[in-house]
């Protein structure tokens, strides 16, 4: 389950859920191969970086953080104005 996302111009942050049915390298190889498809050709490098929340992480806080890179790359001095992202909080 998505939990939270932004798209940027040269990369992409995700906050998922796993469910019992896929790893999480079958999960970004499915988006991978989705988006591909979509937009007719590859624009995905090979492999990714992940980092697994710890429980005293607070996962609200990190979806946060995710949203918040556009304003940090100084794309858009609000969120709001930031048409690619998602968080299920916000």
């Amino acid at each position: 389950m998505s939990l939270c996302f932004v798209v940027m111009p040269d990369h992409f942050h995700w906050l998922l859920e796993l469910s019992d049915k896929h790893s999480l390298s079958q999960t970004v190889g499915m988006l991978k191969s989705q988006t591909a498809r979509a937009i007719g050709q590859s624009i995905w490098q090979r492999g990714f970086h992940d980092h697994a929340l710890r429980q005293e992480e607070d996962a609200l806080q990190i979806a946060r953080y995710i949203v918040a890179n556009p304003l940090r790359a100084g794309l858009v001095k609000s969120v709001k104005d930031y048409p690619y992202w998602y968080a299920i909080w916000l």
